[in-house]
């Protein structure tokens, strides 16, 4: 997915007219994304917030606390201006992502704990991400609580909770779909970060650089602070790492949709950027974590 990202991105960049006509369906095709997300849930994993309610409070308020203060942190360090500072802002504002779930897995982690972080803070963004967005981005420029608010709800919220009755009351059906909604997802996220640097494109070869430094730097710090803050509350080893991973890795769809629906193309940018990184440095993560699992299986092996 990442490789077909970055294909996507630079298309648009070098030849925006292929992809510039993205703009018109954003808000249809990240409804069709969460939609998949919604398919894979059941309400069992509701059942699975009530059963661990600390460990998944303790996940969310990370998520929601840590990256959008990061982000308020970087915009004032770099002094960056209106339109890319809600960019970030946004960005670190929006619910944990999609891949997340994958990556937790391939890190060994706590898979059912991080699919309970995903669920919640997407079915909390309709009210958290436009608040968050509102306090923090109020003085760079002017933004509608209400309006962002009923805007996560069409496209997030509706979303999947219609994807989880098609999932509950129609399982058969579902479960024939299955094995297509990944790729479906996968190419909708493909054509929207395309669609974003298209628009763009004028300003990305200006800003890029520093946009992909912010970005790497949001999402390392998200890494290591969410896995600091797991540790803190007595989180094992498991659970820490997939708080990490929750907390690393944003929404950057929703970021870049919400940013053109209601600001500018150069405000997408930065959850453009994040749609390729957060892939890469999760994929990294995870193997970081394999390797030293195995590692510490090996010295066990040995003291035995």
């Amino acid at each position: 997915m990442a490789l077909l990202v970055v294909a996507a991105g630079v298309l648009g960049a070098l030849c925006p007219r292929t992809l510039t006509w993205v703009g018109g369906y954003v808000s249809w095709m990240l409804g069709l994304v969460m939609f998949g997300m919604g398919m894979t849930l059941s309400f069992g994993d509701f059942r699975r917030v009530l059963q661990e309610p600390r460990r998944v409070a303790i996940g969310v308020f990370a998520q929601f606390i840590i990256m959008p203060l990061v982000a308020y942190a970087l915009v004032a360090l770099f002094r960056l201006p209106p339109e890319l500072a809600i960019g970030v802002i946004l960005l670190g504002a929006c619910p944990g992502g999609t891949a997340s779930n994958v990556i937790s897995y391939l890190a060994r982690g706590d898979v059912a704990l991080s699919v309970s972080m995903t669920m919640t803070t997407t079915l909390l963004a309709p009210v958290v991400t436009p608040a968050l967005t509102y306090f923090l981005a109020g003085a760079y420029i002017e933004v509608s609580f209400s309006s962002m608010m009923l805007s996560i709800a069409e496209m997030v919220l509706a979303p999947v909770l219609l994807g989880l009755l098609v999932h509950h009351f129609c399982g058969r059906a579902a479960a024939r779909l299955a094995p297509v909604l990944p790729l479906f997802s996968v190419v909708c996220i493909v054509l929207l970060v395309g669609g974003v640097v298209a628009l763009s494109s004028a300003k990305l070869f200006a800003v890029g650089p520093l946009m992909a430094l912010l970005v790497v730097l949001h999402n390392g710090f998200g890494l290591a602070l969410g896995y600091a803050m797991a540790r803190f509350f007595h989180m094992d080893s498991r659970q820490a790492r997939t708080v990490s991973i929750e907390v690393g890795m944003q929404n950057s769809g929703l970021a870049a949709s919400l940013a053109l629906l209601y600001f500018s193309p150069a405000a997408a940018i930065p959850g453009a950027i994040f749609s390729v990184w957060h892939n890469v440095s999760g994929s990294l993560f995870a193997n970081f974590w394999v390797r030293r699992d195995e590692k510490n299986h090996r010295k066990e092996v040995v003291w035995e």
